[in-house]
């Protein structure tokens, strides 16, 4: 079992490593790939695997709800941890909500359950992607344009895809492959930029840093348990969302708060303290689920 799980996490932090270490020596301007990867990689793969006939979106009801109410209700219990220790709740609040399922959640499902849990995974994907740019848009500036969020490529690609499978259209098959083989590079491209992103992040906010690494799991899994009796998940669909339940806070988090202007560098330290902290967290969730 330590092996299986040494296997599943080994080429995550192999490639985040890789993409570390690169940037350090060239200092790499990520700006170009990080754009082609939403405009062009993920949108390709969000819309390769929803538009499958082997998708079926009823599958999934139960846990596009219980991700819903995992990230709205550990936002609600990270307004009360900031109110009650006097923390900037647009500063604290988004990163405890809205998790790194692109970067870390995508890879390690797959790598952990195969390619039957990527329809799962982008799904999770999906609807965490647009409540960060609805909600939490909204959390950082009340001016935000929230019709901004149905001019993503990501969003529209999985409009389009399911779509597609639910009016029940076949791809041809040449253009079915063309896009799956753009979006077989969305993942790893995400990983490596997790990778140079950390070079500019420093530890000045430390210890909000390694609260929030333990309260973003930690509030994540108690509704995790909560929605797996409620809805009575079993299996794949249980073990994928325990796995989004703990997951680290996403780099966007970072990115959203450089666009409002909301102290970008605490937030960046909190995003690298979780994302360090799921080194330890995520092993040995993948040891009690697997």
């Amino acid at each position: 079992m330590i092996y299986q799980i040494f296997g599943i996490i080994f080429p995550v932090v192999a490639i985040v490593l890789a993409g570390y270490f690169y940037a350090t020596k060239y200092q790499p301007n990520m700006d170009s790939a990080n754009s082609i990867n939403i405009s062009i990689f993920l949108p390709a793969l969000m819309f390769s695997v929803l538009s499958k006939q082997s998708f079926h979106l009823q599958n999934y009801q139960e846990l596009a709800i219980s991700a819903t109410l995992i990230i709205l209700g550990s936002g609600c219990i990270a307004w009360l941890v900031a109110k009650a220790l006097g923390f900037n709740i647009k500063t604290f609040v988004p990163p405890m909500m809205f998790n790194n399922t692109g970067n870390i959640g995508l890879p390690i499902a797959v790598l952990a359950f195969g390619e039957a849990a990527l329809g799962a995974a982008v799904v999770l994907f999906a609807i965490e992607m647009l409540l960060h740019f609805t909600i939490g848009a909204s959390i950082l500036s009340r001016k935000s344009n929230l019709l901004s969020v149905f001019k993503s490529p990501v969003l529209l690609a999985t409009l389009a895809g399911l779509t597609v499978n639910l009016i029940n259209v076949e791809l041809w098959e040449p253009a079915a492959e063309t896009l799956d083989l753009l979006g077989q590079a969305a993942i790893p491209l995400l990983l490596f930029t997790l990778g140079v992103r950390l070079i500019g992040v420093n530890f000045s906010d430390w210890k909000l840093g390694a609260l929030g690494a333990v309260l973003c799991p930690l509030s994540g899994l108690v509704i995790a348990l909560l929605m797996v009796r409620l809805f009575g998940l079993e299996g794949l669909l249980c073990q994928q969302l325990i796995l989004f339940s703990v997951l680290p806070p996403a780099v966007l988090n970072h990115m959203m708060a450089e666009k409002y202007q909301q102290q970008p560098q605490t937030v960046a330290s909190i995003v690298l303290m979780g994302n360090m902290g799921s080194l330890i967290v995520l092993p040995i969730t993948l040891f009690f689920i697997l």
